[in-house]
C-alpha cells in the first residue's frame, strides 16, 4: 500500500497513518490493520487504538525496539487483506427525539437548516452509520455517513454536564454520549440504552466498524426500555 506514514507518538507508541481524511475506504484499512494484529499479535505490543485515519500503536520498548515494530507493522499491512463488512453488527438504538429535556437543540438544528423537526428526525433514522472510532470518552461512538442536510456547527459554549444516553450533532457528525459529561453537540435527542458499563463485559457496548441504526421512540416507549435496561432485563 502507498502512502502510508508510521509515525513517532511518543518512546512507547506510534501511529499507523493511511491518509489525511475521514473516508469509509481509510476506516476499513485501520480496521483491518487492528484486526489482523489481533489475531496475529507482535510481541510487545500493549494496545491498539483506531482513529478515523490511522492505528495508534502501543508498545513496550523493552521488548521491541520502534525500527522492528516499524518492520513488523510493514509487514502486517502487507498482509492484512481487506475488511469484511457484511458480518459487522447493526446495533439499532432506540431515541426519543426532541423536547427540553431529551432534545433541547432539535427545533434549533430544523430551524438552521431550513427544515421541520420531523424532517430531522426523519433524515437521521434514514441511514445506517459506521463507527469509525470510540474515543473522548468511554464508549463514545463517531459515527460518519450522516446526512448534510442536518449538519449544524457546535454550540458557542459547551454545556457544563450532558446526560448519558444524549445523542447529539456536530457538523457533518453524529454520536452519543455513554456517561455523563461536559460537551458542545447539539442535543436532538435521549436513548434509553446503556452504551457504557464498567460492571458488564464487555464494558462498551459496540466497537469500531460496527454500525448503528437510530428508531424514534415514543416517550412511553422510551421508559420501558429505561425500566428494563436498569433492571436488568433488557438484552441486546
Amino acid at each position: 500500500m502507498q502512502n502510508i506514514r508510521y509515525l513517532i507518538v511518543s518512546d512507547s507508541a506510534l501511529s499507523v497513518e493511511f491518509g489525511n481524511e475521514i473516508h469509509k475506504s481509510i476506516g476499513a484499512k485501520v480496521r483491518a490493520l487492528a484486526g489482523y494484529l489481533t489475531r496475529s499479535p507482535i510481541d510487545g505490543v500493549t494496545e491498539l487504538v483506531p482513529t478515523y485515519r490511522s492505528l495508534l500503536v502501543h508498545y513496550n520498548p523493552v521488548v521491541i525496539s520502534h525500527s522492528r515494530l516499524v518492520r513488523a507493522l510493514q509487514k502486517a499491512v502487507s498482509e492484512m487483506g481487506r475488511t469484511d463488512s457484511s458480518g459487522c453488527t447493526v446495533f439499532e438504538i432506540p431515541v426519543l427525539y426532541g423536547g427540553e429535556e431529551y432534545g433541547p437543540d432539535l427545533t434549533y438544528v430544523a430551524q438552521y437548516n431550513g427544515l421541520t423537526p420531523e424532517q430531522v428526525i426523519k433524515l437521521h433514522c434514514k441511514r445506517d452509520y459506521l463507527i469509525y472510532m470510540l474515543g473522548f470518552v468511554p464508549g463514545f461512538p463517531y459515527l460518519g455517513g450522516m446526512d448534510e442536510r442536518i449538519a449544524t456547527p457546535r454550540l458557542d459554549s459547551p454545556r457544563t454536564k450532558i446526560p448519558a444516553g444524549s445523542v447529539g450533532i456536530a457538523g457533518e457528525q453524529t454520536g452519543i454520549y455513554p456517561i455523563d459529561s461536559p460537551g458542545g453537540w447539539q442535543l436532538i435527542g435521549r436513548t434509553p440504552i446503556e452504551l457504557y458499563n464498567p460492571e458488564r463485559q464487555p464494558p462498551i457496548l459496540f466497537s469500531a466498524g460496527d454500525y448503528i441504526r437510530f428508531v424514534p421512540v415514543s416517550k412511553e416507549e422510551y421508559q420501558e426500555i429505561l425500566y428494563r435496561v436498569e433492571n436488568g432485563t433488557f438484552v441486546y
